[in-house]
């Protein structure tokens, strides 16, 4: 079955690598690269071309994790290795994308849109503490780590599915790594927070 594993890995990589937050950017005349924080996520998107196209980023960066598992769900539809495979590697394609030269973005909301198919139910709680930590301290950062902290220990908790486990908490790390720098900043009163 090697080759469910890789053609999994293949295609979740490569929609994960759409740098959706870039394109949206661009249509409206702006290198968000080369905006702002850098990022290409929906935080920097919003900072800095607003509510819409921040909202349209976050929508469009969750739907391609949601869609890359489900694509791979019907095509090996007995294979649960290869969609726990296709969950790690699309969040990957969206941090390191073949587009961006292999950079990319935090990969929060693909990791939800991902996660979302495989355990809903933790995933949709962690949403729901996202929203909630975001709108009470205006940190992006914290709300993701936060939120998802609590999506994966839902996992570990009322999931009796070890590779599952696995995946959330591989993501768990992946998420912390891809944050340092906002660690950092956070940790010396620097971070900034999001004016709604």
């Amino acid at each position: 079955m090697f080759y469910a594993y890789a053609i999994s890995f293949i295609i979740s990589f490569v929609i994960g690598s759409i740098p959706f937050g870039l394109l949206i950017s661009k249509k409206q005349g702006i290198n968000i690269r080369k905006t702002g924080s850098g990022n290409i996520g929906a935080t920097n998107v919003y900072r800095n071309l607003g509510k819409g196209a921040g909202a349209l980023t976050l929508i469009c960066d969750l739907s391609k994790g949601f869609l890359a598992v489900f694509i791979v769900s019907l095509l090996f539809k007995n294979n649960d290795i290869a969609i726990y495979i296709s969950c790690i590697s699309v969040v990957l394609g969206h941090d390191f994308s073949l587009l961006l030269k292999f950079k990319g973005g935090k990969g929060v909301a693909t990791t939800y849109g991902s996660t979302l198919f495989l355990y809903p139910y933790a995933s949709l709680f962690g949403i729901v503490v996202w929203i909630a930590v975001l709108i009470w301290t205006k940190y992006s950062s914290l709300a993701a780590l936060a939120s998802f902290s609590f999506s994966t220990l839902i996992c570990f908790l009322f999931c009796s599915n070890n590779n599952l486990k696995f995946v959330f908490g591989f993501l768990l790390i992946l998420m912390f790594i891809r944050h340092s720098g906002n660690i950092k900043r956070f940790m010396l009163k620097e971070e900034k927070r999001i004016n709604f």
